[in-house]
């Protein structure tokens, strides 16, 4: 069987981070990975999405629009703008925040209100985490990408606790990690 996850964000929000770990965990967990990104504008707070695709074989990295098991997404609006790529009964698993666009900031544009209420009227399970509210009781926001891993990583129990626990100690900086380890632990008690 073969699992895709779309994950997006905003630039800054450790979108690429998350899809690297992910990756990272499925290739330890015996499966075939690909994975690709897009991040034009990332470091302006543009859109950023990473397709990650596994299972037995994988020939190709791109997920197709209806095709995505889980969407994970680190904002309100990207969600929506990338739901789209979600398959019939799929899984949104959305954070709770808003970052303006700079089109809204500008005042040329307005935020939609009710994004979480657009999503719920999809064919897919919504579930809202407070994922920065996590990260801020645990001192520091911009762990908000791994406690969304962590919640993340209870939805596939094809991965084991201890790959990412692994994959955490490999990948992030020895400085970050007990932060990062308490924030996926946190995440995975949130799912």
């Amino acid at each position: 069987m073969i699992t895709n996850i779309l994950l997006c964000g905003v630039g800054g929000q450790g979108t690429l981070l998350a899809s690297n770990l992910l990756a990272e965990c499925t290739m330890r967990a015996g499966f075939d990975v690909k994975k690709s990104e897009v991040h034009g504008m990332a470091q302006r707070g543009g859109s950023v999405v990473s397709h990650v695709r596994f299972g037995p074989a994988i020939h190709a990295p791109l997920i197709r629009q209806g095709e995505a098991d889980i969407l994970l997404a680190f904002e309100e609006l990207e969600a929506l703008r990338w739901a789209e790529y979600l398959k019939p009964n799929g899984l949104v698993l959305v954070n709770r925040q808003r970052i303006l666009p700079m089109s809204v900031s500008a005042g040329s544009s307005v935020y939609p209100t009710e994004i979480i209420s657009l999503l719920e009227k999809l064919p897919a399970r919504v579930r809202a985490v407070p994922a920065l509210d996590i990260a801020k009781e645990l001192g520091n926001q911009k762990c908000v990408n791994v406690v969304l891993l962590g919640v993340l990583a209870r939805q596939l129990p094809a991965i084991d606790r201890p790959t990412w626990d692994a994959a955490l100690r490999e990948r992030i900086p020895a400085k970050l990690l007990d932060l990062n380890v308490k924030a996926f632990e946190r995440g995975w008690n949130a799912a």
